[in-house]
């Protein structure tokens, strides 16, 4: 492979690594994280908690509460700024209804008890935005998230992450099609670049890992093992002219034992390292003789000369 192409994926990687993160609904999830030294953070509660406190102290609407009848309200303040226009259930959201936060986020669908569930829009105040399906105030089932001048997501989603089948689209014109797990790239996937060429084949922790092919734009293909988003274990490369490689490869050279032939009748048979011949080997001519030969960090020396 060619040091263009290492470049190249390891963009892939770093797309797949940050790009899907701005995908996450993080806004509207709870929990902390951890911060470099290890010390735990707790996040702020997502848009749909910050009223929590409030309804626990609210007086239930007279007569609303023991018939169970839907009822369409004039806008209600809360104290947090969020204004919610819609129906209601007692002193629950429910029904159709829309509720905007005071920096500008905003929700419009279904509610159920007073949590969004079923088809509704969120709208972040960056101006990203999710249309699709919801459960329990989190993205769950089929939606679509636009992040904004950046990527397009459509697909199934779990707790507000990515998950199960989805596309993956850049504004630069790449593409991802396959499943994700977490949030991230994991299984069978088909990556499409913007240059026209493609890797189909296995993906793990949102990187290229596992079994898969790519076809280069210019022709050139290459079978076998990946890690990390590089060529790494055994496989076979092909050049638009002809030649040919099969062998093991690390970390995008080729290393170890492996196969070079060209369409003349050349061909190479023995060890590599670092990309380079070394150690023994045997050479093949045109006419089909062999040789053997020892090789070091790619220079031919006498035989046997270590």
């Amino acid at each position: 492979m060619k040091a263009g192409d290492a470049a190249y994926l390891q963009k892939l990687a770093e797309n797949g690594a940050n790009k899907q993160g701005a995908l996450a609904l993080s806004a509207l999830s709870d929990g902390g994280y951890q911060n470099e030294d290890s010390s735990y953070y707790e996040k702020p509660p997502s848009y749909f908690d910050r009223e929590a406190a409030e309804f626990t102290s609210m007086e239930k609407q007279s007569g609303s509460a023991e018939d169970g009848e839907l009822e369409q309200r004039s806008p209600h303040s809360f104290q947090t700024g969020a204004v919610y226009t819609g129906q209601w259930r007692g002193n629950l959201r429910h029904g159709y209804g829309h509720q905007k936060w005071l920096d500008g986020a905003e929700y419009s669908g279904q509610w159920v008890d007073n949590r969004a569930d079923g088809k509704g829009r969120f709208a972040h105040k960056d101006g990203d935005a999710y249309i699709g399906q919801w459960r329990a105030n989190v993205a769950d089932g089929l939606g679509t998230y636009y992040h904004k001048d950046v990527t397009t997501y459509w697909g199934s989603w779990g707790k507000d992450l990515q998950e199960g089948f989805g596309i993956e689209a850049w504004g630069e014109g790449a593409r991802y099609e396959g499943i994700f797990r977490q949030g991230g790239k994991e299984g069978h996937g088909r990556y499409h670049f913007c240059d026209g060429s493609e890797y189909a084949g296995a993906w793990e922790a949102n990187a290229i890992n596992g079994a898969g092919a790519y076809s280069s734009s210019d022709g050139r293909t290459f079978q076998g093992y990946w890690r990390d988003s590089v060529i790494h274990g055994t496989g076979q490369y092909v050049w638009q002219d002809g030649r040919q490689y099969v062998g093991q490869y690390a970390f995008d050279k080729k290393d170890g034992y492996g196969v070079f032939s060209w369409p003349d009748g050349r061909k190479y048979e023995g060890f590599w390292r670092a990309g380079k011949h070394n150690g023994h080997g045997i050479i093949t001519t045109k006419g089909g003789a062999r040789q053997p030969a020892w090789w070091k960090e790619g220079k031919r020396i006498p035989d046997g000369e270590s």
